[in-house]
């Protein structure tokens, strides 16, 4: 027994070991199988029972597959380390595979409405709930268990690409627990009108996950500036730096990928010696890295104190100006 439990902890501590970009394929292809295997069922179910809810799930899922076959490609791109036509490397890729996904679950989003409303007029009924049901809960029960794992790869490795393709499948998780209350309603009452707006409302969902990944994937590609949180860790590292020189301003941040730029000027004393400025430069790049995480780069510019200050060559006690821009 101690011997299989130790073999287990060894098999658990490989995968934890994965390298980053191996890990983040893994993790997209797993979408990519989840989701091919989902659109089949619940278009053929859908089809068979003749309900539009089923069918919105099943378009739900096909255009989630396509979002994570994107999701794939932007994964295995970004990973590929700088060239001389991508000198920062190639991660904004995931930003824009998140900005299509977005406009693919718009797409799904609109078709379902239109199906919904053509049902609604059409006074359509629905057969052979049972399945529906059946269906919907394997799906639920699927993409929860999914979701968790792309999210948990996703804050790793800060893959926006991932982290999109996880919230899609954390909102065919209540879409399908909806659908599923809808089915058993219809079973109970015999109102069939109940499943085509079970489909409106996973429509409303859909749509409003597609708004907020629509801001975060667009935020990076417009050079947006890193959260509140992350400045003020920049701050703090600023005024645990206030004795090294006169003052830092001019401070643009943003972000690409998993990928942090810390852009800041630095004054100095005018007469201080070349290696120890850029001493105080590598000082806080370090700290940042270490308070922000590895991939953090900082471009930090020496710029030399104006002030004519009788005793700054000795002792300067200006504090750190931290107005983060």
């Amino acid at each position: 027994m101690p011997e299989r439990r130790k073999g287990r902890a060894t098999k658990k501590a490989k995968r934890k070991e994965l390298p980053e970009p191996e890990a983040k394929i893994r993790a997209a292809n797993v979408s990519v199988a989840s989701n091919t295997f989902l659109f089949c069922i619940k278009m053929v179910a859908g089809l068979l029972m003749g309900s539009v809810s089923v069918l919105a799930e099943g378009i739900h899922s096909g255009m989630d597959l396509l979002a994570a076959i994107i999701a794939c490609l932007a994964v295995r791109t970004s990973g590929q380390p700088a060239d001389d036509k991508h000198a920062y490397g190639h991660w904004k890729f995931e930003s824009i595979s998140g900005v299509v996904e977005a406009a693919l679950i718009f797409i799904a989003a609109i078709i379902i409405i239109y199906q919904a409303a053509q049902k609604l007029l059409g006074h359509g009924e629905v057969e052979g709930l049972g399945w529906g049901v059946v269906v919907m809960g394997v799906s639920a029960v699927l993409n929860f268990f999914v979701s968790r794992y792309l999210m948990a790869v996703a804050r790793r490795s800060d893959s926006v690409a991932l982290e999109a393709d996880s919230l899609h499948l954390s909102t065919d998780v209540l879409t399908s627990v909806g659908v599923m209350v809808g089915l058993a309603l219809i079973a109970l009452t015999d109102q069939h009108w109940i499943d085509p707006a079970a489909a409106l409302i996973v429509a409303a969902l859909i749509m409003k996950a597609a708004y907020d990944l629509t801001r975060k994937a667009a935020g990076e590609l417009i050079d947006v500036a890193l959260s509140n949180e992350e400045l003020g860790t920049i701050r703090s590292v600023v005024i645990e730096h206030t004795g090294m020189f006169v003052n830092i301003h001019k401070i643009r941040t943003r972000k690409a990928g998993g990928f942090r730029f810390i852009d800041l000027h630095v004054v100095v004393h005018k007469d201080m010696h070349v290696h120890d400025a850029h001493g105080i430069a590598h000082h806080i790049g370090d700290d940042l890295q270490v308070k922000l995480g590895a991939k953090t780069n900082t471009l930090v510019h020496i710029e030399p104190c104006e002030a004519r200050c009788s005793d700054c060559p000795a002792e300067c006690n200006h504090t750190a100006d931290t107005d983060v821009q």
